[in-house]
């Protein structure tokens, strides 16, 4: 079975912040954050979901939400969706 999955980019209105990640299931992760299920974006709730990319693998998932991170840039994540 061919999973697929995602690194996805999301932002809160509430603390002007995206936070970027990576998942199987776009839809549910975005609910956990929203839901609260994360220590690291409780506060900004609610976060919406403005970028993702798709994988065929999770190490390609992951490998490009630390790419994204390690840019520290909000300039280049804007960028990915604008």
């Amino acid at each position: 079975m061919c999973k697929t999955y995602y690194t996805y980019i999301i932002y809160s209105e509430s603390d002007d912040k995206y936070y970027v990640g990576s998942t199987h299931d776009l839809k549910l992760r975005l609910k956990h954050h929203n839901d609260g299920w994360s220590k690291s974006t409780k506060h900004g709730i609610p976060w919406q979901l403005v970028y993702s990319e798709k994988y065929s693998s999770k190490s390609d998932a992951i490998r490009r939400e630390y790419q994204i991170k390690k840019k520290k840039s909000r300039k280049y994540i804007e960028n990915l969706f604008k």
